[in-house]
């Protein structure tokens, strides 16, 4: 069965740092790319970030540029999501995904097949 498991979100000051945590099992992490997305009520879910199966390349949205980084350790099949210099903007809850990559750099929410269930950040000015 697959999953992905989402963790480390949380309230947080604008200017502050979060980690998240994306936690996969049931498929070989490791032959996937993984992207990262966030969504606010009403609005469409947005990219973030994604990075290469093997963790060599990595795609950022504007929103994320100079202030996130993304990562994985395909050991612990689990990737990451630095978020720096928060900002309250930033506040949404946040998804990560994965697939074969097929492209480069994946960044239509329509080009991952496997979702986490989200973790909500919510940034207080």
């Amino acid at each position: 069965q697959v999953q992905l498991v989402e963790s480390g979100g949380g309230l947080v000051q604008a200017g502050g740092s979060l980690r998240l945590s994306c936690a996969a099992s049931g498929f070989t992490f490791s032959e996937y790319n993984m992207g990262w997305f966030r969504q606010v009520p009403g609005k469409e879910r947005e990219f973030v970030a994604v990075i290469s199966y093997g963790g060599l390349s990595t795609y950022y949205g504007d929103s994320a540029k100079g202030r996130f980084t993304v990562s994985r350790d395909n050991a612990k099949n689990t990737g990451y999501l630095q978020m720096n210099r928060l900002k309250p903007e930033d506040t949404a809850a946040y998804y990560c995904a994965a697939n074969v990559p097929r492209s480069w750099p994946q960044r239509s929410r329509f080009e991952f097949n496997y979702w986490g269930q989200g973790t909500q950040v919510t940034v207080s000015s």
